[in-house]
């Protein structure tokens, strides 16, 4: 038991420091300019051990783009503090656009990870992640008689879609914080429509 468990931990070792060097390479530099070997010299392991734990450089760069999606739900979730559903949804889209707006999540979720996963990829991977926060959210605010009842999929599919580009939108732009609260502001607009001419 003893050596099995020395095992478990130095794997996990391993695992650990193939994520932390990816995590920190893959922001640093283009997917495409880096090598499975530079990657596992860089957590000071053997392009073996990549392999083993990952499948290869692909494989990690897409356990890093989930370690980095769960960050964000997990910390939108955790803005998630109003009991008012408006104002608890407000809140996430303001976590949310903040978010757009760091250097790892521009990098490794935007930038890199449609060119590293591939565009049907990284479609299902962001959507595994996001969709059913803003179905949550949607489903609160249609309860609340906040939201006109429509066809929950469509509406949930739009303010997704609408996040994403203003996601993309703040990276691209020259002046990421200028663009981050035009884009709040815009969101705000947009959403907003969805509402109810009076409360339910």
């Amino acid at each position: 038991m003893a050596v099995k468990g020395l095992r478990a931990e130095y794997a996990e070792a391993t695992r650990s420091a193939l994520l932390e060097a990816g995590r920190r390479l893959f922001i640093e530099r283009r997917y495409a300019d880096l090598s499975a070997e530079e990657i596992a010299r860089a957590a000071r392991l053997t392009r073996g051990a990549l392999y083993h734990h990952f499948g290869g450089k692909q494989g990690l760069f897409e356990a890093v783009f989930e370690q980095i999606e769960e960050e964000l739900t997990g910390r939108l979730a955790a803005s998630l503090t109003e009991t008012d559903a408006w104002h608890s949804g407000l809140q996430a889209l303001d976590a949310f656009l903040d978010e757009c707006t760091s250097v790892p999540y521009q990098r490794i979720v935007l930038q890199e990870g449609p060119v590293a996963l591939g565009w049907d990829r990284w479609r299902e991977l962001d959507e595994r992640h996001m969709l059913g926060l803003v179905r949550n959210l949607v489903d609160d605010l249609t309860e609340a008689g906040i939201f006109q009842p429509r066809s929950t999929d469509l509406v949930v599919r739009a303010i997704y879609g609408l996040l994403t580009e203003m996601a993309w939108g703040i990276a691209e732009a020259d002046d990421a914080a200028q663009a981050r609260r035009d884009a709040g502001q815009i969101a705000l607009d947009m959403i907003g429509a969805l509402r109810r001419s009076t409360p339910a």
